[in-house]
Order: C-alpha cells, then structure tokens, then sequence
C-alpha cells in the first residue's frame, strides 16, 4: 500500500537513508535538496510549490516535488525525484507524480523536468515529451 504524504516541517525521519542510496547510484539530487532545506533557499513553499514523501508499509520509499521552474517563466517543474531502488516499479514515482500533477495549480500551466538519464521513459509515460533545452529534458503543456 503506498501513502503519500507532504513535506512542510521537516524532511523524512529516514531521508538520510534514502540520500545515502541516491549517493551510491550517482544521483546527487537528494544532496542537492537536503542543502537547499538546510538553507532555507528552498521548502518547496512558494505559489504552486510542493514536496511530498512515498511510503510503502510505513518505509520511505520515494520523494519528488515541484516548484516554479526559475528557467521558463510561468512554468513549473518536476524537481527531486528519486525512488529507492527495492521500491521501484510499483508505482511510487507514479504516483507523487501524479498527485502533483492533478493538484489545481497545475491547470493549464506548462511543466518542465530535467529527466535523469534513464528516467526519461517514466516521465514519458506520464504525458511528457522529449523538449531537450539548456536544464531541461522534457516538457508536459
């Protein structure tokens, strides 16, 4: 059973579990996001801004949110998206992506991601197209 749930306060109680699994795969994204919650630089708390947490059985299994895309004006983008490797194929990406997809401040606003090699399918199979720019990989209008 997946639950999702949203970041406000604070990250994940196993978060740093989860980074240190990205870390070891190459991806440095959950690096990125912990530095930046750190900070204060980003909570995912602006206009149309959101982080939410996957769990499967009460486990942290996936993290993915949206912000403002600060390279096309008026769009958002998929930020920070990363499930645990025993997690994947069982619909957790799906389904973050899919809650902040639906959420209303979505309508008819365009998204953007920069697709990590090898997630390009995924995010294919959730309505975006291949738009490879300077930071971007593909577009959702």
């Amino acid at each position: 059973m997946i639950r999702l749930e949203q970041v406000i306060a604070a990250l994940p109680v196993d978060f740093a579990v989860m980074q240190t699994e990205a870390r070891a795969e190459g991806f440095g994204m959950l690096d990125v996001l912990a530095a930046e919650w750190d900070s204060g630089k980003n909570r995912f708390a602006g206009d149309g801004e959101v982080l939410f947490a996957g769990y499967v059985d009460d486990v942290l299994a996936g993290i993915g949110g949206m912000t403002l895309d600060p390279f096309t004006p008026g769009a958002l983008r998929m930020r920070r998206f990363f499930v645990r490797a025993r997690y994947r194929r069982l619909g957790i990406g799906e389904a973050i992506a899919g809650v902040l997809i639906a959420r209303s401040e979505t309508a008819d606003r365009v998204i953007t991601t920069n697709a990590a090699s090898g997630s390009e399918v995924f995010w294919e199979s959730l309505g975006f197209v291949s738009d490879r720019r300077e930071r971007q990989t593909h577009v959702r209008r």
